[in-house]
């Protein structure tokens, strides 16, 4: 068996389309699960931010989905991060990635930085391109020819077919693509597409609808298994090149346990706080913590012993009543002496009120639902030393929200970008909109966890 240094032949594959809104999720969760139901062990991964599809590709896994997004983590990080996901809990036979928006779409003003054919290239994957082919003839073959030509370095393996409108519909494409070299490994009909619901931040997480979730993904795994040629698939992705960047490890990345004494960490979870990268209880448990979950909506009380606290991101609008319910929660939170991360829906946790619903209040403000979306990467520097930032400090993250807060930050803010203060750090609070992932700054568990002591 090869160890985390040795080269790794992993076959991977990068689902990808030239736009948002093509189906990549929709393949990319039934190859998963169709993968798996064969036997396979599936290791899944996303491109870029987002932690509800990595929701739907764990559930059709059957191991946590990992995020791949070279501006939050570094460039660096990337291919070691996809190893270490593809060896935990243990070796897969296959890596599936989810792209992000279009092939080579990046960040906003950086080119194609953090862009799906970016990670392809990183990874070194084949990408299999998913097209939306309503009302496209020959065209999705000009279409193919001009995304893979676009950037050389990113070898496009293959196409599947989505949303085709009959069986004439399907020869015209595939003479089409044979036309320019391209071989099609599947074709999806507009009849036999299967839809997640949504909401105003996309899908709706899996933790919300764990029943009616698992139906979705049989039916994705059932879908792909009838349309899409998996042997095909399996060789494209063994195609790729062996891994030979080591893994990345939390330890390695702490510095090794803060100390013998092992302090808990309570990490806010369930299904009004669903946002939370994987790596963020591995790097609080490499620093030294026992990382233990509570759920906002039905714990009565933190976990016995905690001394840390992290609220990540999610949907408490949706849930402000039953949050609001858990009074002995709210005041045991109010009352916590421990540090507190808060970020996103952590923040609106923490505060006096959501949408006149109360809240904690533990942070002297108030937040409401608006009518727009904030969106978008973030550099930013710390303002004000805290259990996880010293000033000065900079640090990348991600906003994705579309609720306010008045004030929009404290007297002591924990973050300045784009030339203006924001968040909180309140005594040992420190609260954001940025969602940050730690694996590109590991010392925020290892600092958390000595502040526990």
């Amino acid at each position: 068996m090869t160890t985390t240094t040795d080269p790794w032949p992993l076959p991977r594959v990068v689902v990808a389309a030239p736009a948002s809104g093509h189906g990549k999720t929709t393949i990319a969760t039934g190859l998963l699960a169709a993968l798996r139901r064969r036997g396979l062990t599936v290791s899944p991964h996303k491109v870029g931010p987002d932690y509800i599809d990595p929701g739907y590709h764990a559930l059709a896994a059957g191991r946590p989905g990992r995020n791949l997004d070279p501006f939050l983590v570094g460039v660096e990080r990337i291919a070691g991060l996809l190893r270490h996901g593809a060896s935990v809990p243990t070796p897969a036979d296959i890596a599936v990635v989810e792209g992000v928006m279009g092939l080579h779409d990046g960040a906003v003003g950086r080119r194609d930085y953090a862009s799906t054919a970016h990670v392809a290239r990183l990874i070194e994957a084949p990408v299999l391109l998913v097209l939306d082919t309503t009302a496209q003839g020959r065209s999705a073959a000009a279409l193919t020819l001009g995304m893979a030509a676009f950037d050389p370095a990113v070898r496009i393996g293959g196409v599947i077919l989505n949303r085709v409108g009959s069986p004439r519909h399907e020869t015209l494409l595939r003479d089409a693509l044979a036309e320019v070299g391209v071989p099609v490994l599947g074709a999806v009909t507009r009849a036999a597409e299967v839809a997640a619901p949504a909401r105003h931040l996309g899908l709706v997480p899996v933790a919300e609808r764990a029943p009616e979730s698992l139906a979705i993904v049989t039916a994705l795994a059932e879908l792909v298994e009838a349309t899409v040629d998996l042997d095909a698939v399996l060789d494209l992705a063994r195609t790729a090149a062996p891994l030979t960047t080591p893994a990345w490890d939390p330890v390695t990345a702490v510095g090794g346990p803060a100390g013998a004494e092992r302090p808990v960490v309570a990490l806010a979870g369930g299904p009004a706080f669903t946002f939370s990268y994987a790596e963020t209880a591995e790097l609080l448990t490499a620093a030294g913590a026992d990382v233990l979950t509570v759920d906002p909506l039905r714990d009565p009380a933190l976990p016995a012993g905690t001394r840390a606290v992290v609220i990540g991101g999610g949907f408490p609008e949706a849930y402000a009543q039953a949050l609001a319910g858990n009074t002995t929660l709210r005041a045991e939170l109010a009352d916590f002496d421990g540090p507190i991360v808060a970020e996103c829906a952590g923040l609106l946790y923490l505060g006096r009120s959501l949408d006149d619903v109360p809240m904690c209040g533990r942070l002297d403000l108030t937040a409401r639902m608006t009518g727009w979306l904030t969106l978008g990467y973030r550099e930013a520097v710390a303002v004000t030393d805290s259990p996880v930032a010293r000033a000065g400090e900079p640090v990348r993250g991600h906003e994705f929200h579309r609720t306010t807060t008045d004030p929009g930050h404290g007297d002591r803010p924990a973050w300045r970008w784009n030339d203006a203060e924001h968040g909180f750090v309140s005594g040992r609070v420190h609260a954001s909109y940025l969602h940050t992932h730690w694996a590109g700054h590991p010392e925020a568990a290892r600092r958390l966890v000595e502040a526990c002591r």
